[in-house]
């Protein structure tokens, strides 16, 4: 990864607070790969503008091997961020990626993709996160794209406490993360934190903000959340930020948006604003026009 000096970041005066805490459920996707639904539609209107995330990790190949064969999307955007394992990305455009450890898979599905993602290995551990992002109304129809990030090209700060930082999406602490989305301004941090270490963001006070612990547990203004759990942090005013504690080594990865505060209609692959919208959705996928050209477009 590259590491990248961080600059002086705002201080966070007023820390949000835990609202509540969300335990996933297990399920499984594609041709039968078992994940942890994290975020699922109840809380796409709390946590607007994400849509869905799922937590996918097993050192047992029948959980993942048979990947995620060809299927369709519409109206949104897929991150895919790989901590184990190697997963091969094909579309409808032809194009190709192979997204492996530490590395991160960005498409906008726009008006509309078909893709594959199907693992490279035939045992070891598969372990990762799919987060999905809602695109403004106006954007819902836009020309799709697609980019692969390595590990390389993600750029990475230590704190003066020893907090690593990938910064995905957004900005941390002055440092510019691989992508930025004006419309939602999304925040997509990978923090990893040693024991007794702390971290502080600075998130404006209209974000939907929420943490997952993927391992170990912190604290949030005294209250805990655990391995595996989902914490919803509330909009609070006078918040100007988080701040995170761990006792032990943790792992966490911090998310944050500006709502789009417009109407979510999601059936299967496909979100729209409208019933109309999603109707003619599936008609244009069953007429094949899903396979327009992608581009490799810069962020």
């Amino acid at each position: 990864m590259s590491s990248t000096e961080p600059r002086t970041a705002p201080k966070v005066r007023h820390s949000r607070r835990i609202e509540h805490r969300v335990r996933g459920v297990v399920t499984s996707d594609g041709a039968g790969v078992k994940l942890t639904r994290l975020l699922s539609q109840p809380l796409q209107r709390r946590l607007d503008p994400f849509l869905m995330m799922d937590a996918f990790g097993s050192d047992d190949p029948d959980d993942y091997i048979a990947g995620f064969p060809d299927h369709p999307h519409r109206g949104f955007e897929t991150i895919t961020y790989m901590i184990a394992g190697r997963m091969l990305h094909r579309d409808s455009a032809g194009h190709e990626g192979l997204l492996e450890n530490g590395g991160v898979q960005w498409m906008v599905a726009g008006r509309g993709v078909i893709h594959s993602e199907i693992p490279q290995q035939e045992h070891g551990v598969m372990k990762g996160f799919q987060l999905w992002l809602n695109l403004p109304a106006a954007d819902k129809m836009c020309q799709p794209w697609y980019k692969d990030f390595s590990a390389a090209d993600l750029p990475v700060f230590t704190t003066p406490e020893g907090v690593r930082v990938t910064v995905i999406a957004g900005h941390s602490h002055g440092v510019r993360g691989a992508v930025e989305r004006p419309g939602t301004e999304p925040l997509y941090l990978d923090l990893h934190l040693p024991a007794g270490t702390s971290f502080a963001q600075f998130i404006p006070a209209g974000h939907n903000t929420f943490l997952h612990v993927y391992e170990g547990s912190v604290q949030v203004e005294g209250t805990e959340t655990g391995e595996g759990e989902l914490a919803i942090l509330e909009n609070s005013p006078g918040a100007d930020g988080v701040s995170v504690k761990a006792g032990a080594d943790a792992r966490v990865l911090l998310i944050a948006g500006r709502p789009l505060g417009e109407p979510i209609v999601q059936y299967g692959p496909f979100v729209m604003n409208s019933e109309d919208e999603i109707h003619q959705a599936f008609s244009d996928y069953r007429a094949g026009l899903f396979a327009g050209a992608i581009e490799n477009a810069g962020t």
